[in-house]
């Protein structure tokens, strides 16, 4: 057996509210990997509502990658949320016209923080919110209701408003270890065959795996 078909869009049959995310996403920004999925009783088909202000104008992307579980009402904040913050006001007048255009902001003058972008294997809990331009690591787990204003590391658990790490979920080389395996680029059939030693944190049985 080689595991299930990343391409189904509701894998889990008579449980429509979790599916693989990359299937229901329309924006060519968001770009997201096998067997990533969103879990909603809305359906998971309303992931790209909780992408906020991803303006296809600035180009930024939200980037995600294999095997992430995000629960209900993650938020994504994008760059399009910005305000200019070097003028006394940061009220965006240009938006309105009616003469308040001329101090439409000038290229580069509005923050930028980059690409979104989610690692393999995160675990993103309910309702937590992203700001613009973080990295999560591979591995990490962020709590419910978090707001995640800074780089995550890979493997950490984090969590809080601003969230900050609480842990890490293995020592130093282990972490240093897994992310050397990237045990999430193997092919299905391989995951399939080491789904004990993952699940099991054999690492021995994924080390020789990883070298066969």
């Amino acid at each position: 057996m080689k595991g299930p078909n990343p391409d189904d869009k509701a894998p889990m049959k008579g449980f429509p509210q979790v599916g693989y995310l990359k299937n229901n996403i329309t924006s060519e920004n968001i770009i997201v990997g096998d067997y990533t999925y969103y879990d909603d009783p809305q359906g998971p088909e309303r992931f790209e509502a909780n992408v906020l202000y991803h303006f296809p104008f600035i180009g930024d992307k939200l980037i995600i990658g294999k095997f992430c579980a995000i629960a209900k009402d993650v938020t994504f904040i994008m760059n399009g949320a910005n305000h200019k913050t070097s003028g006394f006001s940061t009220y965006p007048f240009q938006i309105f016209g009616q003469g308040w255009e001329k101090v439409m902001p000038e290229a580069g003058e509005l923050p930028y923080k980059g690409d979104t972008e989610i690692g393999h294997d995160v675990w993103i809990g309910l309702e937590a919110t992203l700001m613009p331009g973080v990295k999560v690591g591979h591995g990490a787990i962020i709590a419910s209701k978090s707001v995640v204003v800074a780089d995550v590391p890979a493997y950490s658990v984090v969590g809080g408003n601003p969230a900050k790490v609480i842990k890490y979920r293995f020592d130093e080389n282990t972490i240093s270890e897994l992310l050397e395996i990237a045990w999430w680029n193997w092919s299905a059939e391989k995951i399939t065959a080491q789904l004990e030693a993952i699940v099991g944190c054999d690492l021995g049985a994924l080390r020789r795996a990883s070298d066969a």
